[in-house]
């Protein structure tokens, strides 16, 4: 079974999207049984880029749980811009590191993304990661002028999927795993189309 998100995505021009990721539980097992017994199953991670404007998600990964967010922003970036034409990236601190800003700075996307309070204001080589340090340790309004509350539609997506499907997957077999998660996000965005209508 293939499933494509971006058949169920209405595409604009200039899109903003948001990027984060979500643990997901692969049990439905309450905390008193991982208490009582030691259970230690962890949880698996899904990362997704949500549209600011529609809701509507454009790109979906799913990974273990000991993999970092910010190496995933390529690939949640890349699948994005190959569906829409995507202008402006938002992250949190997660995504901060050169390699994220040279990558969209290269794909010609506004990197919002949160610098560390610590930053050193030398660019060492990035120039669009220093741009991005000493306009938010110059500036306490910069959140509001460049529109990074807009974020907080990442963090709704992920509320909806929750809500609507559960904080746990059914599926064992990793293939699996992945599908189900994909299958998700494309009701998700079904759901989110019909709102727009």
């Amino acid at each position: 079974m293939k499933i494509d998100l971006a058949t169920n995505v209405d595409l604009d021009k200039d899109v903003t999207i948001a990027v984060d990721s979500s643990g997901i539980k692969v049990t439905n097992r309450g905390e008193w049984i991982h208490k009582k017994w030691r259970v230690q199953r962890g949880f698996i991670k899904m990362h997704i880029a949500v549209d600011t404007k529609t809701k509507q998600i454009l790109a979906v990964e799913v990974t273990k749980e000991d993999v970092g967010d910010g190496k995933m922003f390529s690939k949640l970036v890349k699948g994005s811009a190959g569906i829409a034409d995507v202008k402006k990236v938002i992250g949190d601190g997660a995504y901060d590191s050169k390699v994220n800003f040279r990558l969209a700075s290269d794909m010609d996307i506004d990197p919002l993304i949160r610098v560390r309070k610590n930053a050193s204001l030398k660019g060492g080589g990035c120039m669009p990661r220093k741009f991005a340090v000493v306009e938010q340790l110059g500036c306490d309004g910069w959140r509001r002028e460049r529109g990074y509350g807009y974020r907080w539609m990442v963090e709704s997506a992920f509320s909806c999927l929750k809500r609507t499907f559960g904080e746990f997957i059914c599926a064992v077999k990793w293939s699996n795993i992945v599908k189900e998660l994909l299958l998700k996000a494309s009701i998700y965005n079904l759901f989110m189309k019909m709102n727009l209508n």
